[in-house]
C-alpha cells in the first residue's frame, strides 16, 4: 500500500468530518458531560485530598463504555455508506480499495480523537487545578484505552457499511450492534453460564469477555484503576486464569488489536469482490 496515498485520504476525510456537525456535536456533548461529572466528584469529595483522578475516571468509565461506540458505529456507518457518487468516484481512481478504506478509518479515528480529547482535557485540567496530578498517569492509560474502544466500533462499522451498502439497512445494524455489545451481551453470558457448573462457569465467563470489546475495556479501565472490586464475574475469572494484573492487560490489548485487525480484513476482503 502507499503511505502517501492512504495520508492524503485520511487528511481529506479529516476535513470532511471537521466540517460535519456531527464531530461538533460529539465534541461538544462529550466535553461538557466528562467535565460536569470531574466536577461533580471534585465536589462530593469535599476536596479531601484523595485520588480524584482515579475517582473520577471511574465514573467517566461507564459513560465512554455507552457514548464512544454508539459514535464510532454512526460515524462510520455515516461515512462508508455516504454519497453513493463520490465513492465510486473515489474507487475509479488508480488507487486500491484496501487504500481507501484504510485511509478513510485513519480520517475518521483522528477526527473522533481529536473530538474525545479535548474532553478529556477540560476534564484533566479541572482536576489538576483543583487536586493536583495524582492518578494522572491512570488516567492518560484510561484515555488511550478509550480511543482504542472507538478505534474497535470503528472497524466494526466498516464491516456493517460493507456487507449492507444501503444507509438505512447499514444504520439499523449498527444500532443494534450497540444495543447488543452494551446492553445485551453481559445478560447472554450470564444466562449462558446457568448451564454449567464448577470451573466450567469460570471457564465460559473467561472466554465470553474476549468476544465483548465493551466489556474487555471496562476490564482492562479498571484494573488501570484499581478498582478490583468492582470487575464482575468476567474480571474476576480473567484475573483467576491469567493470575494477575499485568499479563491480563497484555492479553486484553492483543484481543483489542485483533478486534481492529479482523474487521478491517474482513473489510478489504469484501470490498475487492464487490462491484462498486
Amino acid at each position: 500500500m502507499e503511505t502517501q496515498l492512504i495520508r492524503y485520504i485520511a487528511r481529506q476525510e479529516l476535513v470532511v468530518n471537521i466540517r460535519n456537525k456531527w464531530t461538533i456535536i460529539f465534541a461538544a456533548v462529550f466535553g461538557l458531560l466528562i467535565t460536569a461529572i470531574s466536577y461533580g466528584g471534585i465536589m462530593a469529595e469535599g476536596f479531601s485530598g484523595m485520588q480524584t483522578f482515579t475517582r473520577t475516571s471511574v465514573s467517566i468509565l461507564n459513560l465512554v463504555l455507552y457514548i464512544v461506540p454508539l459514535v464510532s458505529l454512526v460515524m462510520g456507518t455515516i461515512s462508508f455508506t455516504g454519497d453513493k457518487g463520490s465513492m465510486e468516484l473515489l474507487y475509479s481512481q488508480p488507487v486500491s480499495r484496501g487504500e481507501v478504506m484504510i485511509g478513510k478509518i485513519l480520517g475518521l479515528f483522528i477526527s473522533i480523537t481529536l473530538s474525545m480529547i479535548s474532553g478529556f482535557f477540560m476534564a484533566g485540567a479541572l482536576i489538576a487545578t483543583e487536586n493536583g496530578s495524582e492518578g494522572l498517569v491512570q488516567y492518560s492509560l484510561f484515555v488511550l484505552l478509550s480511543l482504542m474502544l472507538a478505534l474497535v466500533f470503528l472497524c466494526i462499522a466498516v464491516v456493517v457499511a460493507t456487507i449492507f451498502r444501503r444507509k438505512s439497512k447499514a444504520f439499523g445494524v449498527a444500532l443494534f450492534l450497540w444495543f447488543f455489545y452494551v446492553l445485551f451481551y453481559d445478560l447472554i453470558a450470564i444466562a449462558g453460564s446457568v448451564m454449567f457448573s464448577g470451573q466450567s462457569v469460570n471457564r465460559f465467563l473467561f472466554l465470553s469477555l474476549f468476544g465483548n470489546p465493551v466489556d474487555m475495556v471496562r476490564v482492562a479501565g479498571l484494573i488501570i484503576l484499581d478498582n478490583v472490586t468492582i470487575f464482575g464475574a468476567a474480571g474476576a475469572a480473567l484475573l483467576r486464569f491469567l493470575g494477575g494484573s499485568s499479563v491480563s492487560i497484555i492479553v486484553l490489548t492483543v484481543a483489542m488489536i485483533l478486534w481492529v485487525g479482523i474487521p478491517i480484513y474482513i473489510s478489504n476482503r469484501m470490498l475487492k469482490k464487490q462491484d462498486i
